[in-house]
């Protein structure tokens, strides 16, 4: 017995001794390049820090510029002290400014926000366009300043990933580098921007990255933490929001009405969605229909703007100021129905005439308003069993932002990182669960995965979905001189029925035809004109084509389970 307890323990000894060389091997092979990584992490979390501060400076600047004050938690109130015609012509010239410059820098007129972010890193190895982005910041930043009804986290995303794009393409990154230089930028800029560390990181993970990957956790939060700092350093240690005193749920009693409140919540979330797309989709058809220039389609909708907030003021900006109302109970109940109606009417017309600016504030904003309404309701049917309507603004506050962001966890944290109220952790975690199941189920999973199913970009459903896009058929065919090549007269004939590719087309074209046809291969051409015959590049084969689809499937897993 004693020898064997004394061979165990050698065993094991030796075990340990080789575990601990290898350690050290690896350290000395990887843990320089591993180091350089973590500063250039750090370097990258720094500079989008300091984007998101000077974005928000600016906008507090430009602000107090053309409103008097500089005050983004009272603009409303000061608003109020202005003429008429002032609350309708700054809108106006802001959207007509915003216009110039995305006809100028833009090819399509359009500001790019987090939904391109995604796009970027999913199909183009963490890259997002430059002088796009930096010309989208700008209107965004006129907007926000001018009286759009939105949210600076979407700019503030983009801006950062056109910093990571920059030091990806300077190092010439590959896919996985670029991707998590990426997500650092971004996790710095929304923890600068909204002094969330914790919800930063992980809004870049599940938002952007989309996946947790162990590789990816370490150099992300270095570059969170150094964006917080940063804004710490400006603003010091405070919170976006300020409650009276911390709510109190009446035991377990209460918890069927944070369901409730969570199934109310998600179908506000997908009511604002929709509505946003409606109003993009109507915009459009109005455009085209008056043949409008679509410099000046900013303008319209600074115009419907300003028009709305001589009566109603509370919708210009990002509107902290009534979602801080809304969380210390200080409306009334048809007060927080009617601000959430036009919120939501607000964020429509500003994002259907692409005047920039993000989702998250104003789902803040209505979610707030939802709970607070809910709460009163509630409160007043079951008072012996009820705590505070606070309560019920602050988890309604979660429900909404999540359902639209379609991400819980970094939500939920960002409601408690905002507010600094984490005894009612049970309370909004309830709600935010019933509200992203029900809006997932009623969008394309969230906002920004609608935005992009709406331009035919695939990214909802996973890498499975949009991993076919990636390749061009061109790169993966036989050319007609491949040894395998496709007999030549086969290819001519298929040409004739009328089945074959283009050789610019994707394989996300060209699966289909093969399931249709049945046939081992397909014919590549390019259609020179109407009259002219195609010309002939080669064959493209299904087994090729599942090849390179395998391959990238299994690069995929790889890189989300290291």
């Amino acid at each position: 017995m004693a020898k064997s307890v004394g061979s165990f323990l050698s065993e094991s000894a030796q075990q340990a001794v080789s575990t601990c060389k290898g350690g050290w091997r690896i350290l000395l092979d990887k843990g320089p390049s591993q180091f350089q990584f973590w500063l250039i992490a750090l370097i990258i979390g720094i500079a989008a820090g300091f984007a998101a501060l000077g974005f928000r400076k600016g906008i507090a600047w430009l602000q107090s510029t053309l409103y008097g004050t500089d005050d983004l938690t009272h603009l409303h109130s000061f608003a109020n002290t202005l003429p008429w015609y002032m609350l309708l012509l700054i809108p106006i010239m802001g959207g007509l400014v915003v216009g110039l410059i995305l006809h100028r820098f833009t090819p399509d007129g359009r500001v790019r926000s987090v939904a391109d972010v995604i796009e970027g890193a999913a199909l183009h190895e963490g890259r997002v366009e430059g002088r796009e982005g930096v010309a989208s910041a700008l209107a965004s930043l006129i907007t926000l300043s001018s009286g759009g009804s939105t949210g600076r986290e979407g700019p503030v995303v983009h801006m950062a990933g056109v910093i990571a794009s920059w030091v990806s393409n300077r190092i010439q990154a590959d896919g996985i580098t670029g991707r998590d230089l990426l997500g650092c930028a971004v996790a710095a800029a929304v923890s600068a921007s909204f002094n969330a560390p914790i919800a930063g990181a992980l809004f870049a993970l599940e938002v952007v990255l989309r996946h947790f990957a162990v590789h990816a956790f370490a150099p992300i939060v270095i570059a969170s933490v150094a964006g917080t700092v940063i804004n710490r350093l400006e603003f010091g240690d405070v919170t976006e929001f300020h409650l009276p005193m911390a709510s109190a749920l009446q035991f377990y009693q209460e918890l069927p009405a944070f369901l409730l409140l969570g199934g109310v919540c998600g179908f506000v979330a997908v009511a604002l969605m929709w509505t946003i797309f409606w109003a993009e989709d109507m915009a459009n058809h109005v455009q085209a229909g008056l043949k409008m220039p679509r410099w000046l389609r900013p303008a319209v909708s600074g115009a419907l703007l300003g028009a709305l907030a001589i009566w109603f003021p509370h919708i210009i900006g990002v509107g902290y100021e009534t979602t801080s109302a809304a969380l210390t109970g200080q409306l009334v109940l048809h007060e927080a129905i009617v601000f959430a109606v036009l919120k939501v009417i607000a964020v429509s017309i500003t994002m259907a005439g692409r005047m920039g600016g993000g989702v998250f504030s104003p789902s803040l904003m209505v979610g707030a308003l939802t709970g607070l309404a809910f709460g009163m309701i509630a409160t007043a049917v079951f008072p012996d069993v009820s705590g505070t309507i606070t309560l019920y603004a602050l988890a309604g506050t979660g429900a909404v932002a999540a359902a639209v962001l379609g991400a819980p966890i970094s939500t939920t944290l960002i409601v408690f990182e905002l507010t600094g109220d984490w005894q009612t952790g049970l309370a909004v975690m309830v709600s935010v669960s019933i509200s992203t199941a029900l809006g997932s189920r009623l969008v394309d999973r969230s906002f920004f995965l609608t935005q992009l199913e709406r331009r035919n970009v695939h990214v909802a459903a996973g890498p499975q979905a949009y991993l076919l896009s990636m390749f061009r058929v061109a790169k993966v065919m036989r050319p007609k001189d491949h040894p395998r090549a496709a007999p030549e007269d086969r290819l001519w004939e298929m040409i004739a029925e009328g089945t074959y590719i283009d050789g610019n087309a994707t394989l996300e074209s060209a699966m289909p035809i093969f399931e249709t046809t049945g046939t081992p291969f397909l014919p590549v051409v390019t259609l020179t004109g109407e009259d002219a015959p195609p010309e002939l590049w080669g064959a493209l084969f299904h087994v090729d084509a599942l090849r390179a689809y395998n391959r990238a499937l299994a690069a995929t897993a790889a890189e989300e389970h290291s």
